[in-house]
């Protein structure tokens, strides 16, 4: 399943906060996140004001979205946070938009 989120900027004079707050491996909570490019229940990929974020793991699901906080929640088993640079993000943009066509 893949969906595509434009999140919303509450204040476009105040730079967003960008945090990770993960709690026991089971619940990650995810702040200034800009749009989620992609998701299923092993990854989820989410351009965030610090650049592509890649969250891998099992039985991955969204707990909670808010478009105009620009907040993500994800739970499940949590095995990889990463950021990825430019290259990176397009080659898993890419991968993602052939995958679910």
């Amino acid at each position: 399943m893949s969906q595509f989120y434009e999140m919303g900027s509450a204040n476009k004079d105040q730079t967003p906060n960008h945090d990770l707050v993960m709690k026991g491996r089971r619940l990650l909570d995810i702040t200034g996140v800009k749009q989620v490019e992609s998701f299923d229940n092993e990854e989820f990929l989410l351009e965030t004001v610090m650049g592509f974020l890649s969250v891998r793991g099992q039985n991955l699901q969204m707990k909670n979205l808010d478009v105009e906080k620009g907040i993500v929640s994800i739970k499940g088993k949590i095995f990889d946070i990463v950021y990825l640079d430019e290259n990176q993000s397009e080659k898993a943009k890419g991968f993602f938009s052939k995958l679910f066509r």
